[in-house]
């Protein structure tokens, strides 16, 4: 398979923001796991373009868990960049909201579980007004 094709279906599977901004450097399936690892492209945040930043590496690996594909848990190995803004010294980093608040999912899942819960929760009390008539 092409290094196109594979890029395609990535693009379709994957939270996009992973695929505009890391590039994929490997996957593994592990059983009834799939891992994709990702590393952040030296490509400078948009709100610092005028600034002039060095890249100084990364900070340690973040694994976030995202939607099954084919009934196989997926697990996003994120490493991020960071640089060094030349005039202040100071890091600087892309603030990307990856993570939903308190999870260790992505964003889109938390929305697919939030959704989930709501329209069973909807069903139950539809249900109950039902069979009390």
């Amino acid at each position: 398979m092409s290094s196109d094709t594979l890029f395609a279906a990535a693009h379709l599977l994957l939270p996009e923001v992973l695929v505009k901004y890391f590039d994929l450097i490997k996957y593994e399936i592990k059983g009834e796991e799939i891992h994709f690892y990702f590393t952040e492209l030296n490509e400078s945040p948009e709100e610092f373009k005028d600034v002039k930043l060095i890249s100084k590496g990364f900070f340690p690996e973040a694994t976030v868990q995202d939607f099954p594909i084919r009934g196989k848990n997926v697990f996003l190995h994120i490493i991020r960049r960071r640089w060094l803004n030349e005039n202040t010294t100071k890091v600087v980093t892309r603030d990307w909201q990856l993570v939903a608040k308190g999870t260790r999912i992505t964003n889109d899942f938390c929305c697919f579980f939030k959704i989930t819960l709501l329209t069973i929760t909807l069903l139950a009390q539809l249900l109950l007004l039902i069979f009390m008539v």
